[in-house]
This record gives structure tokens, C-alpha cells and sequence, in this order.
């Protein structure tokens, strides 16, 4: 019996080297996803199969000599999941963040990727996560602009311009190559700037890239629009979007929290997507409105608006899911305002990572270590 047990291990570089950039292979990696995801042929973490993740936070203030304690985004993360399909594996995301990191000269958040045996529970593979991660997260996005956006959309609106609305601009770029206007809102000036030189940069396609005031000014005609924003620590101080602002067929995305009526969700000619409905369901349950979980996007929020006198019912919400496998209507015109929420799940990890993993072996790209030649406990 052979019980030899080696891994392979990816840097950064590596995943780089092995496409984990590859927005047009990640995109269409999410829309095998999605597939299985609707079919239930996945589990995440909880009772019900879809916790985003398991967090571990510090108090504010502790006797305990070397405790940590809270500060801005000061975590720990574990976000297990199995996907099935021609996938058939499990994974573990898992990362630190504290807002110090950048004075240090690192990212907020740093992330690491385990896929293992799912029979075994052997480690398979060990890769660096950040651009992973990223990247997976705007091609979620990109699936809806690609399957949801009105025929021909030619003006994006994006709200926060930072790391991850950049990821994201290339996947609207790659399904949406016909846009010509970007409209921007951040609060930074350097980040507005770095935003607008790399869209002026890498899509010389574009007639014009601006900065906006506010949001309404980013939201209004535009035929995409884009929530990217970090989630504040109090609720009413995430951005809001009214109905008014939305011109007739526009697609709005939310990979973030945003404060939106069930007024404006409710409406007639609105189309409320999501990427998995049943991991915003019991949202706030024995809780005031409104309230949030540790990951908050606007159907989350949206269903506890406290002043709306209308409700939303299950069958009014749709999965992309559904819609990629031909069970549910996409669009039905392009007078129709689609909102979509997407939170971000592991499930989402596990096939980006396994399908960077299979590009790595087959350009023999990596380090192969070595877990046991016999394990130790079985001897």
C-alpha cells in the first residue's frame, strides 16, 4: 500500500504563471459554478450548506495579557466548501486582515487556498489566494453583466474605486467590450486617480473616463452600475440608490452593502437576481430592523427595510443559477432594471483554485512538497 502523500504548493508567482488572471477562463469557470449551485451539487459550512465562512473576531477590551483586541478590519477567516460537477473537490479559503497592513506595505487581507482529496482529505494543492480571490469575485460580477445587461450597454457607473472595482472593470470589459463611457465615485483622490488611469490605460476602447460627485450623479444613465464600496460599520452609512436615479434597463450589481428600498425591489418593471438566494435567507431573523450579517449585500438589506410598507416574496427573486441552466427568464426587455446581489462564497474559490491547479500541473508549474512518505500514526 502506497501511502506516500505530496502537495503541490503555488506562490503567487506561480498562480500568475499558471492564468489565475485569465478573466475570460475564470468567467466562464463561475458559470460552471453557478450551474451546480443551483442543482444543490455543493455544500458550504452551517447547518443549511451556505455560511459564507466562520469569523473570528477580539473583543474590544481584554484583561488577558496578549490578547488581541478589535480594530478595523482585524479577522481571521475560514470559508470551506465542496463543489461536485467535473469539479468534485473540497477547498478552505482562509485569511488575516488588519487595516495596518498597508502602512506595512501589504495587502489588508492575505489569502491562502487548500484544496484537498475529497475522499481522503489529502491536501492536493496549497496556493496563494489573493489574486484568486479577486479574481473570482468580479468574474461573479461579470456573469451578470454578461447574462443580465441590456443588449449593447454602453455607460458603466462604478461606486468605489478601489482594488477590487478594477478586477471588476475587466470583467465588464470582457463581456461588455462595447462600453464607452465609465463613470466613477470614490472618496480618495488617489484612488480615483489610479482607478481612472488604469481604465484610460488598459481600454484605450473608452471615450471618456469621469469622476462624479456623488452617487446619484455616477448612477444616472448609466446602463451598468456597479457597488464596490467596503461595508461601513454602521448600517445607514452605506450607500444608498433610489429608484430615481436608475434609467429603464439598467443592470445594478451590489458586491457590497447598499441601502436600498423593498419600494424600489417591489416595483413592476424591476428584476430582483441573486448569486445564492439561500445564503441571505433568514437574514435578521429575532433581530430589529434593519440589521446585517457578517456579509451584507443588498437583498440582505433590502428585505429589513423598516419604512417600506411592501414586502418581497420568495418567487420574485431569482437565481443566476437558474437562469444560466434554462430554468428561469433573464432579462425580459431592455426597459427592465435588474438588480443583482453577489456576495461571495467558497464555492466560488474552490473552482477558480481547482482549475488554476489542473493549468499548473499540466505547464508543470509549482513546488511539489512532500507531506509523509508513511504517516507516523499508522506505523
Amino acid at each position: 500500500m502506497n501511502s506516500k502523500i505530496d502537495f503541490l504548493y503555488l506562490n503567487e508567482q506561480d498562480m500568475l504563471d499558471a492564468g489565475v488572471k485569465d478573466m475570460a477562463g475564470c468567467i466562464t469557470s463561475m458559470e460552471d459554478m453557478f450551474g451546480l449551485l443551483y442543482k444543490g451539487d455543493y455544500r458550504m459550512g452551517g447547518e443549511d450548506a451556505n455560511e459564507h465562512g466562520i469569523r473570528v473576531s477580539f473583543p474590544k477590551e481584554s484583561d488577558i495579557e496578549g490578547m488581541p483586541v478589535h480594530a478595523p478590519d482585524y479577522r481571521f477567516m475560514a470559508m470551506p466548501a465542496y463543489l461536485g460537477g467535473r469539479f468534485h473537490m473540497f477547498g478552505i479559503k482562509s485569511y488575516g486582515s488588519h487595516h495596518t497592513n498597508k502602512d506595512k506595505g501589504l495587502p489588508r487581507s492575505i489569502l491562502m487556498m487548500t484544496l484537498m482529496d475529497i475522499d481522503t482529505g489529502a491536501p492536493i494543492a496549497y496556493m496563494s489566494a489573493n489574486v484568486l480571490s479577486a479574481m473570482r469575485t468580479a468574474a461573479a460580477a461579470g456573469v451578470g453583466t454578461k447574462h443580465l445587461a441590456k443588449n449593447n450597454p454602453e455607460i458603466l457607473g462604478i461606486i468605489g474605486p478601489g482594488v477590487m472595482s478594477t478586477y471588476t472593470l475587466d470583467a465588464i470589459m470582457e463581456t461588455q467590450p462595447g462600453i464607452k463611457v465609465v463613470k466613477v465615485k470614490g472618496r480618495g483622490k488617489a484612488s480615483l486617480d489610479k482607478f481612472i488611469d488604469y481604465a484610460k490605460k488598459k481600454y484605450p476602447s473608452l471615450e471618456s473616463v469621469v469622476a462624479c460627485d456623488t452617487i446619484e450623479d455616477t448612477c444616472r444613465d448609466s446602463d451598468i452600475i456597479y457597488f464596490g464600496t467596503s461595508n461601513a460599520a454602521k448600517f445607514e452609512d452605506n450607500p444608498r440608490i433610489e429608484q430615481a436615479w436608475v434609467k429603464k434597463g439598467a443592470l445594478v450589481i451590489s458586491a457590497s452593502a447598499l441601502l436600498i428600498s423593498t419600494d424600489f425591489l417591489a416595483a413592476d418593471n424591476v428584476k430582483i437576481v441573486a448569486d445564492n438566494y439561500k445564503m441571505y435567507e433568514g437574514w435578521g431573523t429575532g433581530y430589529p430592523v434593519p440589521t446585517q450579517k457578517n456579509v451584507s449585500t443588498l437583498l440582505g438589506m433590502g428585505f429589513f427595510d423598516a419604512v417600506s410598507e411592501k414586502k418581497l416574496n420568495r418567487e420574485d427573486i431569482v437565481d443566476i443559477g437558474g437562469i444560466l441552466v434554462g430554468e428561469h427568464n433573464g432579462r425580459k426587455d431592455d426597459e427592465q432594471i435588474i438588480v443583482y446581489a453577489v456576495g461571495g462564497m467558497p464555492v466560488e474559490d474552490v473552482a477558480w483554485a481547482y482549475d488554476c491547479y489542473n493549468k499548473a500541473v499540466e505547464a508543470g508549474i509549482g513546488t511539489k512538497l512532500n507531506l509523509w512518505n508513511e504517516p507516523d500514526l499508522m506505523k
